[in-house]
């Protein structure tokens, strides 16, 4: 009979811990059932929605919704709307991400070595931080074909004006050069912060080996050292600049002649100008798969778990 008491006095506290822990549990589900209300209402639903939709031949102002399959997806293939759309963004994403890299990392470079890098950083920055449809604002007043300082500048050089946002040879170009602008202080920054990781013994060990020149320590040291950032930035700019759509919508509106259409603004006008939900919902799954897949390519590639397993894999 002790010991039957010995066995429940010790066996007191741990029924005792087991229910604080379920009412802790309880709480935490309580506290958290507010925010998870609002992102099943905010977010998870209306994805589930638009994918629903995807599949269906939804249209605002007509009754009724017709399951198609992925007769949307299908279009998507054929429409030389969409293809073209493709294209022009294709261009704008070659031409963006590896000047706005490059030109990130030689700012980034030039700034950690520069006694006034405080200004240079903010004012590199302030593109980031600004509202872009306020800069494209400002952007179009400076392209104006006569009035614009663009011009004025080439006048006083002796050159030709030329229609930046009105010339369908140009305009791409025009939009591709504001992105780039806005693109090097983001990119920038996140070089910066690549480089204030490195250790200076690294440099150190390097100038004893003979790399004390400049190209030399960077071949060497810090573009090494800079490859799981470079992957992040690289990553990153490749979705912001498939994501291109306020300078579009503001300048250009997808003209001249469909030169500057691309594919969130193709989204935005099958949607909400000519109201083929269906079809537009196809266009965002479409889009959303292929920022999700950047993003999980780019997670393991920067694993350093993935990294070892695959060394270990590959020691004889």
């Amino acid at each position: 009979m002790a010991v039957l008491d010995d066995v429940s006095l010790a066996a007191a506290p741990e029924r005792s811990i087991y229910k604080s822990d379920r009412a802790q549990a309880r709480a935490g589900l309580v506290l958290a059932l507010p925010a998870s209300l609002l992102l099943l209402a905010l977010l998870i639903g209306p994805a589930i929605l638009v994918l629903f939709l995807s599949f269906t031949d939804a249209s605002l102002g007509l009754v009724g919704i017709r399951f198609v399959g992925l007769g949307n997806y299908g279009r998507m293939l054929t429409d030389p709307g969409f293809s073209n759309s493709l294209r022009n963004t294709a261009l704008y994403v070659l031409v963006v991400v590896p000047i706005s890299i490059g030109w990130g990392l030689l700012v980034a470079l030039l700034i950690s070595r520069c006694t006034f890098s405080a200004f240079y950083r903010t004012a590199y920055f302030l593109p980031v931080a600004a509202t872009l449809v306020a800069l494209a604002t400002a952007w179009e007043a400076i392209l104006h074909p006569s009035l614009g300082a663009a011009n004025a500048f080439l006048h006083l050089l002796g050159a030709s004006p030329i229609r930046f946002l009105s010339d369908p040879s140009m305009a791409v170009y025009a939009l591709a050069c504001i992105g780039i602008w806005q693109l090097v202080g983001f990119n920038m920054i996140l070089f910066l912060a690549g480089l204030s990781t490195i250790p200076e013994e690294l440099y150190e060990a390097a100038a004893i080996d003979g790399a004390d020149g400049g190209f030399k320590r960077f071949r060497l040291v810090t573009w090494p050292m800079l490859a799981p950032v470079t992957l992040f930035v690289t990553v990153m700019t490749v979705i912001r600049a498939f994501s291109v759509f306020e300078t579009v919508a503001v300048l250009t509106q997808g003209g001249p002649m469909k030169s500057t259409m691309v594919v969130l603004y193709t989204f935005y006008e099958e949607g909400f100008r000519f109201f083929r939900v269906g079809y537009a919902s196809a266009i965002a799954v479409s889009f959303f798969v292929f920022v999700t897949m950047l993003s999980l390519i780019q997670m393991r590639l920067s694993d350093p778990r993935a990294s070892g397993t695959k060394n270990l894999r590959g020691t004889p």
